[in-house]
């Protein structure tokens, strides 16, 4: 009954979402995809000629935009899960923890990537503070991988949860980047605990 109760409520709640039928209208496969826009229109991250990977893409809203904005680049869209396919991006199915996965992604880098997108997370149990810590080992992940594939002037963009993992995640950005960015754009919503690591540029 009370499972029942709280997938009733998440229905009425995507019902009222202004981005979720809002994502309807312009024709993208989830709401998160404003979150990204909001991301680069403050922080400038997508240009023509630019090669991406979008890890944990599914649905694929990330993607749709990443492909939509840039032109002649190179996009490269990971997920566990099966995706309907998008126009001018690569698919590859796949744990990305695996480092098989890692490999098989590398084989389809010919260069330098520009811009490492994740918006990985856990399947949530409930527990914020083990959904955070399980989430920011994600992003850790994704940022060292980041790491080895991006060129000098590369952007890493990626979920975090607010939690015990917080500050270490920052941390190891700035360990890896030379400017560090935390935003939550207004598009997330309020009650959740995310907010997004922008890295730019590789020290």
């Amino acid at each position: 009954m009370k499972k029942n109760k709280i997938s009733k409520n998440w229905v009425n709640k995507q019902r009222r979402d202004t981005y979720v039928r809002q994502s309807k209208v312009d024709g993208y496969r989830a709401r998160s995809v404003y979150k990204l826009i909001e991301i680069d229109e403050k922080f400038k991250i997508f240009k023509n000629g630019k090669s991406i990977i979008d890890i944990g893409a599914a649905p694929g809203s990330w993607s749709q935009y990443a492909a939509k904005v840039v032109r002649n680049g190179k996009i490269i869209s990971v997920d566990l899960k099966e995706m309907e396919k998008i126009k001018n991006t690569t698919q590859i199915k796949g744990d990305f923890t695996e480092m098989s996965v890692k490999d098989l992604i590398k084989k389809h880098i010919n260069t330098c990537l520009d811009i490492v997108i994740s918006d990985m997370a856990v399947n949530t149990t409930g527990i914020k503070n083990v959904d955070s810590i399980q989430t920011g080992e994600l992003c850790k992940e994704a940022m060292i991988f980041s790491k080895d594939v991006l060129s000098k002037n590369g952007v890493f963009v990626s979920k975090i949860f607010m939690g015990s993992t917080f500050n270490e995640i920052v941390a190891l950005g700035k360990e890896i980047f030379k400017e560090v960015k935390v935003f939550k754009p207004k598009s997330s919503r309020k009650d959740s605990k995310e907010s997004f690591i922008i890295c730019k540029k590789l020290r």
